[in-house]
């Protein structure tokens, strides 16, 4: 039979991965962000609302879960069974067919999404017992003064009449993540993408952000214990990108992909 010394120190228990669910995972950012959080030592659970894509998830070493964020029921019990520390929303329904513009229904749709989809998710991840969502907006609703536009300056217009459904959409979702004191609420707010998977491979009208900055703005978003919101873009655009860089340590790219340095 085995003993046990005394005197022998016991050995300190080994943390268990940080657990995150990625909303989004297949998408132009979620994809590359899940790659990028697996390679990091993250035990990532990866949605989409299509099986179809789901394999791209699963051969990053994710977990997958088919699910869309407007199923509240389905949702909720996704992400109690995931049980994360983390909830990172990256879903938009903007999908389009090559040289086709997105059209009115779908941009009302997406403004449903980031609102209705949003709640949901901070919901699931208050009852699953996550500490953190963060989540992705946009960096071209500044209203029209001196740039660049800082994360300080507001993106309501005094006109009501001026709030479009997308910018309605916005104002929600960055309300739901930041306003509420049981979570810590990170909002990125990326300009336009540009890079593998997006509409272009070369920046077009700022401010922009190369995909994969973009996903490496959400893994140091992760680690960094700063809530707020965080302008994600391309240097000397009308947009300042100096609070990203200061507090989370992000750097735009030259194309070739993330200057960040990952956790072990």
């Amino acid at each position: 039979m085995a003993t046990v010394d005394p005197a022998r120190p016991t050995p300190p228990a080994t943390p268990r991965p940080t657990r995150i669910f990625l909303a989004g995972a297949s998408g132009a950012i979620g994809l590359p962000l899940t790659r990028m959080l697996v390679a990091a030592g993250y035990e990532v659970t990866g949605t989409t609302r299509s099986a179809e894509r789901a394999a791209s998830i699963s051969a990053t070493g994710a977990q997958v879960a088919v699910v869309d964020v407007l199923d509240d029921p389905a949702l909720t019990a996704v992400v109690m069974a995931c049980r994360p520390d983390v909830v990172i929303h990256q879903v938009t329904d903007l999908a389009t067919k090559p040289a086709e513009s997105l059209t009115t229904d779908q941009l009302a749709r997406n403004a449903h999404l980031r609102a209705a989809g949003t709640r949901n998710l901070v919901e699931a991840a208050v009852a699953a017992g996550a500490h953190r969502v963060i989540a992705q907006s946009i960096a071209w609703l500044f209203i029209p003064g001196s740039e660049p536009h800082t994360e300080e300056e507001t993106i309501v217009p005094a006109d009501p009449n001026a709030i479009d459904d997308t910018r309605r959409g916005v104002i929600e979702l960055e309300r739901l993540v930041t306003a509420d004191s049981r979570i810590e609420g990170v909002v990125l707010r990326y300009g336009r993408l540009y890079g593998p998977g997006t509409w272009t491979a070369t920046p077009a009208e700022p401010p922009t952000v190369h995909v994969e900055a973009a996903a490496g703005a959400a893994v140091l978003a992760v680690r960094n214990g700063t809530s707020g919101i965080f302008h994600v873009v391309d240097d000397d655009g009308p947009v300042s990108n100096a609070k990203a860089r200061s507090v989370l340590g992000w750097e735009p790219t030259d194309g070739q992909g993330p200057r960040v340095s990952l956790p072990g």
